[in-house]
């Protein structure tokens, strides 16, 4: 594997990336990055701070005879996304990701890269390193802790930010400009139960493993009718030849991914494990038929397990397999203005069970606030009628298009320019965190774009080489040809 990043293109990007994969930074856990970019940010003489949400800022005077020029703030936040396959060791607060070049592409060994949104990290930290560049005055904001729950952006205060632009480097399609994106809604949701002595006699305990998915980012592969892993193993659950009760259940990983693997160990009947096996064995056919072309690798296995001391009561084992099958998941509603665009859709995240309670997670996107908070009354219905108690959480608000914006004019005519074509201009059925730092700051002029990343959010994770040198290019041209104040 060739792992000398730094003799990619541009340099000064590939340097910084070839620094940030060596720094542990999960979400919650971006201490190190923080660090990093305020000991780079004083050895370039730069003025730097970090704000009580843990956001770093750094500003950046205008190159000379640029200093009419209006504001700019270039944004991109620290923390990525921690999955990784089952076989793999890795430890996300402690080991540096294993990044290698493999063709025209950056990926990781067996883990999330983290060009999502390291990538951006590195572009703007190059940005503030090169002294050749034209620019106006200039303020990089970083934020902290995007990918569970925008706490950098919601924590930002008003006033800290002085520019008139802000460019989001966020987005993972190279050509093009994302001009608006979805609001989000967090669905908790919560079954306690005590537990039960498992029976004594006359029953086979099982573990059924659902793997091999792609998984993938919860608003951005949404479109592409990904299977859930939750919901594959509680449909087979809940179709069961047989009767089945839960003992345990370990389903999905983060919130913003779809899952891509869960397991269940349950209990049946031994005169019954026989046919209940077979129909695991027929059931993983079926998955394979339906989305053939989409999950091949789909894999639906069944094994003997040892016995458990305890299970759920075979009440509350019943209403959460039930409520599972029953829970909105996937793409609710598409975009009639924008054709292609997804307009609502939910992700059924996490069902994980303690031996005290059953908890799932559910992350629900939406361009218009009342269709997301109509289809989280939805799904705390269906989990009120089964016995569970749903609380929602951590509303944020889309980010409505300007097609009008002087930023979008400009940077349509560059890229032209550059290239000899237009961007496609777009919106994003994911979080942008434009959507809340345009509802503190409302007269900012708002632009998204970025290099082409495919499969963030899961260790298939990788960005096209050669799309980062047309981001970075784009990105100084735009720079350039800021309008004056």
């Amino acid at each position: 594997m060739d792992r000398n990043l730094t003799a990619l293109k541009p340099a000064l990007v590939w340097k910084h990336f070839a620094e940030i994969v060596r720094i542990p930074r999960p979400s919650s856990h971006e201490e190190k990055i923080r660090r990093y970019i305020l000991d780079f940010a004083r050895a370039q003489g730069l003025e730097c701070k970090e704000d009580a949400a843990h956001n770093v800022y750094v500003r950046k005077p205008a190159s000379k005879g640029m200093e009419g020029r209006k504001g700019v703030i270039l944004q991109a936040h620290l923390d990525m996304v921690p999955q990784k396959n089952n076989d793999k060791k890795f430890d996300f607060t402690k080991d540096p990701i294993d990044a290698y070049v493999d063709g025209g592409w950056v990926t990781a060994d067996g883990t999330t890269l983290g060009a999502d949104n390291g990538i951006g990290v590195a572009a703007i930290l190059a940005v503030l390193e090169d002294r050749t560049l034209e620019h106006g005055p200039l303020e990089a904001l970083f934020t902290a802790t995007e990918e569970t729950g925008m706490d950098g952006a919601n924590g930002l205060k008003k006033g800290l930010l002085h520019g008139d632009i802000l460019l989001n480097l966020d987005s993972e399609e190279e050509g093009e400009l994302y001009v608006g994106c979805a609001g989000g809604l967090d669905a908790n949701t919560t079954f306690r139960y005590k537990a039960e002595p498992t029976p004594a006699r006359n029953c086979t305990a099982a573990k059924i493993s659902v793997k091999g998915l792609k998984g993938g980012h919860s608003g951005i592969q949404i479109v592409c009718q990904r299977a859930n892993a939750n919901k594959v193993l509680f449909r087979f659950l809940n179709a069961a030849p047989c009767d089945v009760l839960l003992a345990s259940v370990d389903g999905g990983g983060l919130r913003n991914a779809i899952p891509r693997e869960a397991e269940a160990v349950v209990l049946v009947k031994t005169k019954d494990y026989e046919a209940f096996a077979k129909a695991v064995k027929a059931y993983e056919k079926t998955v394979k038929a339906e989305y053939a072309g989409i999950e091949d690798a789909v894999s639906i296995k069944v094994k003997e397990v040892e016995k458990p001391a305890e299970m759920l009561p075979k009440e509350v084992s019943g209403n959460l397999i039930k409520a599972v099958a029953a829970c909105p998941d996937g793409v609710q509603k598409m975009s009639m203005a924008m054709p292609g665009l997804v307009q609502t859709s939910t992700n059924l995240a996490r069902v994980v069970s303690d031996g005290r309670t059953v908890k799932l997670q559910c992350l629900l996107r939406s361009s218009v606030n009342t269709e997301k908070e109509a289809l989280g009354e939805s799904i705390a219905a269906v989990f009120a009628l089964a016995g569970a108690k749903t609380e929602l959480t951590g509303a944020y608000n889309g980010w409505n298009p300007d097609m009008e914006s002087p930023i979008l004019k400009a940077m349509t005519a560059s890229y032209e320019a550059l290239y000899g074509r237009k961007p496609a201009v777009t919106a994003i059925h994911a979080g942008l965190e434009c959507g809340i730092i345009g509802s503190k700051y409302p007269k900012m002029d708002m632009i998204s774009f970025g290099p082409t990343i495919c499969y963030p959010h899961s260790p298939d994770e990788k960005v096209e080489i050669a799309s980062v040198g047309k981001f970075y290019d784009f990105l100084v041209d735009t720079l350039r040809i800021i309008p004056e104040k």
